[in-house]
């Protein structure tokens, strides 16, 4: 790869999409610069543009609205399950009906913390309401729903490689899975400044390539996912068992679900701050994933939602904590961690 200075299309792309389509069981994986672009260009692939509405769940990463919201589309938010944290699909018809006046033609559903969003409602839904359905797979990458792979249900499935993903690269990359040849072959030319071959650009198009050196790393890397998967399954039992009678909820997971715990995710009966507060100060690298919810972020401050508007997300801003679930965890450091867990109880 050095010897030759190709680091931009080398073969090492298309091994990864390869290897990556046939790991998901699903026909086409086409590689972008990371999991934001995979969702914005999945998006513009699909014809969704200025004035679109999309759906997407009020309580996520910062990134799944905001692509909707690169594009000139329109985020509108819906509340999510309080026991999985992903998309309430209840949420999402009541917001489909109470909105009829909008332009809503797409959804994007997040398979939060590692475990797949309920596909089959979703599915239905979309299928009744005649909605493009992009699936945000950045933290659930190898999970299980059905017996099938996340990602794979809707038009698009969006992967993100992030250097803290469960299967991460040495930055930034993602990755784009449809059973749609057209689609791919859209996607491909997106991605790639519009170009279809070198200098003809058939349409306007970015510059969102996926890096040849991160292709390579995660070719490797792959190879490892469902071992450091199992790993962390068997760090989320252990912690589950040894966390009994205290006041918090352990991670749920849903039926026809497998949870790969990207976050190992506690939910306690008051408010989450003390705890993770006290956790940092004894070396817990514990986290509060997400502090705010997107309705109430500021820079969505334009579309007019208002504290109360989406109970759960806003409950669960302020009851959840993640703590460290990785798999190269020692049973040292977990016994740590529930030992000072326990410590702040008493």
């Amino acid at each position: 790869m050095v010897d030759q200075a190709n680091f931009v299309f080398g073969h090492q792309i298309d091994e990864l999409e390869d290897a990556v389509s046939r790991y998901s069981n699903c026909k086409f994986a086409v590689g972008v610069s990371n999991g934001t672009d995979a969702i914005r260009l999945s998006l513009l692939a699909l014809g969704i543009g200025p004035g679109d509405g999309v759906l997407c769940p009020a309580f996520t990463y910062y990134a799944t609205a905001s692509a909707i919201a690169s594009i000139g589309a329109i985020p509108i938010f819906t509340d999510i399950d309080p026991l999985t944290y992903n998309i309430s699909p209840l949420s999402v018809e009541e917001v489909l009906k109470n909105k009829k006046h909008l332009k809503i033609k797409a959804a994007v559903p997040v398979h939060l913390y590692g475990q797949s969003a309920d596909m089959e409602s979703i599915l239905k839904i979309s299928r009744r309401f005649k909605l493009k359905l992009i699936e945000d797979n950045a933290q659930a990458f190898g999970a299980l729903y059905k017996g099938k792979k996340t990602g794979t249900f809707g038009d698009c499935g969006a992967v993100s490689f992030f250097q803290s993903k469960n299967l991460g690269a040495f930055g930034d990359a993602g990755i784009i899975l449809t059973n749609l040849r057209s689609l791919a072959d859209k996607l491909k030319i997106l991605r790639n400044q519009g170009n279809k071959r070198r200098y003809h650009h058939v349409v306007i198009g970015y510059n969102h390539r996926l890096d040849v050196i991160q292709a390579a790393v995660l070719q490797v890397k792959l190879k490892y996912l469902d071992q450091w998967n199992k790993r962390r399954q068997a760090n989320a039992n252990y912690f589950s068992r040894h966390l009994l009678n205290l006041p918090l909820i352990t991670p749920f997971v849903a039926k026809h679900n497998t949870h790969i715990y990207h976050q190992y995710v506690l939910r306690l009966k008051s408010s989450n701050i003390r705890l993770n507060d006290y956790l940092n100060s004894r070396g817990i690298e514990s986290r509060i994933y997400y502090t705010i919810p997107l309705h109430l972020q500021k820079c969505f401050g334009y579309l007019g939602y208002k504290k109360g508007d989406f109970p759960e997300s806003e409950r669960a801003a302020k009851e959840v904590l993640a703590i460290p679930v990785h798999p190269d965890l020692t049973k040292a450091q977990m016994d740590y961690i529930i030992h000072s867990i326990k410590e702040f109880f008493r």
